[in-house]
């Protein structure tokens, strides 16, 4: 399931000529990219040679009191905190001659800079500008339970915003008071929850590419958009639940913090009827419509200034910056394993590599400081043989200290794989776990090569099967019957995985298996994960797991190290692996491709990081929130 930009195609008119045409653009697409790359390599090079001069042997310097800034616009909250860059993009120039760099501030720290702000005299309050954020639904609702947490301090959070969405509003709503513009052309989208399933058989027909999908799970649909031209109604079914479910999260905390009624809430969005300031006045979703001199006015009471010039704001990350250190002096850790990305073969640094991961799990299995684990999973899945070695890892360790697991946005499939077994797992209400299954989706080119490219292609083997997996021709009966056994055994291991690690019967695993998708909030009702609760909760549970209930006097380290600004710029720009999908982002964004050929390369990509594996676990879809 693909949520990405609405973009219109046309098959019924596909020619061979207009295939040939794509192709040679995005080709020249490529080579004019390399060249914009190459350009903007030097300039950033450039940009941060000059910020690590005039930055050496200084820190930021924040003021002593004033307004803490949380801009959701210029702040990512993620799984850890990495060094800024500008983001990579063709519109990126802008913020190198400006100096402007994308905020990365992991959940923990960020939370710890909330707390630790609640406690400083010199917080007087914060300023939440939620428009334009893009940080996930999980890690924004762990943000909204500390700003509710700092509320009880006696201080105040205040919301501003221009244009609303149902992501955005959800963050401000945990607010004491809320404000929109005045401003015309500050209208607010609040639509709920949705996306896009994408389809494409008819086009894979249309070009001669045959895929061959196996699968063991009724509601494993990874794979269905490549077989068919409209969902199953499993699959269906699966996220229709799904979507209720997040949003039944969503309104529930969103209404209550405003005194309204879920149904009101709802009513509102299916009647378009809070789109205009007036809108959110009438329904008590905003407290005040401010002009930029009544905004003025509000910031410098709200500082307790005479005059707005007078107000200082705090920019977030140079708070947390300059506030949120580790206790290395305690002699005792707590280690946070953070396993965020997808689950694969080869070393690949943004991504859960499996043996990079099991080595990084033994090391900390092997430091007599480190008393307790918590596995931070933020994983839709992948490859079974690198979820396997990583969880063999995580077995191996809770035989000796407590293993406790807080799951992201996604703990599915692979990600649910490793960490099932954990000694206790706490889960957010809209997280996305289970997907208990696998599959295996192996493309023939064979009648593409052919009947479109003109090209024969002759094979020559030594036995009966060994262009089996040669992409270019489809299984015979023989082999087909051999990768559903392979598929087939893979899953009831997983099951059997399961029921071991959550203390299940097989038959009651495979009751809620099947490949089926579940929100946290309804994992919790069918034994899937344990607690509802926050990454800092986690924490605390090892802590007192580990012998010493006070969070406080526990240095808690992250693993793996995250990569510097020169090490992410080496690994997007110059660096082993490339992502196509990236690729087809860059070059084709807001053409009528862009939707089609990210979907065609989504194989490509998983089957380049699983190193030509050829059994996945891993989530169909991921969703997000804006």
């Amino acid at each position: 399931m693909a949520f990405s930009k609405n973009v219109p195609f046309r098959t019924s008119d596909m020619r061979t000529k207009d295939f040939f045409r794509w192709v040679l653009a995005v080709i020249c697409g490529l080579i004019i990219w390399g060249i914009v790359k190459a350009v903007f390599f030097i300039m950033m090079m450039g940009s941060l040679a000059g910020s690590a001069a005039s930055g050496s042997g200084s820190s930021t310097i924040i003021p002593k009191e004033g307004a803490l800034l949380m801009d959701m616009s210029k702040l990512v909250i993620t799984e850890q905190t990495t060094e800024g860059m500008p983001s990579m993009s063709l519109n990126s120039f802008s913020e190198l001659g400006g100096g402007g760099m994308t905020a990365t501030i992991g959940i923990h720290d960020a939370v710890k800079a909330i707390r630790k702000a609640a406690e400083d005299p010199g917080v007087k309050f914060i300023l939440l500008k939620t428009d334009n954020g893009a940080s996930a639904l999980t890690n924004i609702s762990e943000i909204r339970i500390a700003l509710g947490d700092f509320r009880k301090s006696g201080k105040a959070v205040v919301a501003y915003g221009e244009a609303y969405t149902s992501g955005s509003y959800y963050l401000a709503s945990v607010a004491d008071k809320i404000y929109t513009t005045s401003h015309h052309g500050g209208n607010n989208f609040m639509l709920g929850l949705g996306g896009r399933m994408i389809f494409l058989k008819d086009l894979l027909d249309k070009l001669g590419v045959n895929y061959q999908l196996i699968r063991h799970g009724k509601y494993k649909s990874a794979g269905e958009m490549y077989v068919r031209n409209s969902p199953s109604p499993e699959n269906m079914e699966q996220n229709q639940v799904m979507v209720n479910s997040m949003w039944e999260t969503i309104a529930a905390e969103t209404a209550e913090a405003r005194g309204i009624s879920v149904d009101s809430l709802n009513y509102f969005i299916d009647n378009l009827s809070i789109s205009f300031p007036e809108d959110m006045i009438k329904h008590n979703l905003a407290d005040e419509v401010l002009s930029v001199e009544g905004y003025k006015e509000k910031m410098a009471v709200l500082a307790g200034k005479d005059k707005y010039k007078d107000v200082k704001f705090i920019p977030f990350k140079d708070y947390a910056a300059a506030k949120v250190k580790p206790n290395t002096a305690a002699k005792k850790k707590i280690a946070v394993i953070y396993a965020d990305g997808n689950i694969v073969e080869q070393d690949d640094p943004n991504n859960i590599s499996g043996d990079r991961f099991a080595n990084i799990i033994a090391k900390v299995r092997a430091d007599s400081t480190v008393k307790a684990v918590v596995l931070r999973v933020n994983s839709p899945g992948g490859t079974v043989l690198a979820a396997s070695k990583i969880k063999e890892e995580i077995d191996l360790t809770r035989a000796v200290k407590p293993v406790v697991a807080s799951y992201g946005a996604y703990a599915a499939s692979g990600g649910y794989w490793i960490s099932n077994s954990c000694d206790h797992i706490f889960s957010g209400a809209a997280t996305l776990t289970g997907s208990i299954g696998c599959f295996s989706a192996i493309p023939e080119f064979g009648k593409t090569v052919k009947d479109i490219a003109h090209v024969n292609i002759v094979p020559v083997n030594s036995h009966k099967h060994s262009d089996m997996i040669s992409l270019m021709r489809p299984f015979d009966e023989t082999e087909t019957r051999l990768m559903q056994e392979y598929v087939d055994d893979i899953y009831t291991n997983f099951v059997n995985i399961v029921a071991e690690g959550r203390d299940m019967t097989y038959e009651a695993v495979e009751e809620i298996a099947q490949g089926r998708v579940w929100t946290g909030a309804d994992a919790l009702k069918i034994g899937l994960v344990d607690e509802i609760g926050t990454l800092e909760d986690a924490i605390a549970y090892a802590a007192s797991m580990g012998g010493d209930p006070d969070v406080d006097s526990w240095n808690i380290a992250g693993y793996p190290k995250p990569l510097t600004v020169l090490e992410q710029i080496k690994t997007q720009l110059g660096g082993k692996k490339s992502n196509p999908e990236e690729i087809v982002e860059n070059v084709l964004e807001g053409t009528p491709m862009e939707g089609i050929a990210r979907s065609l390369l989504s194989w490509l990509r998983t089957w380049a990081k699983g190193n030509g594996q050829l059994v996945f676990a891993r989530l169909p879809f991921e969703i997000e929130i804006r």
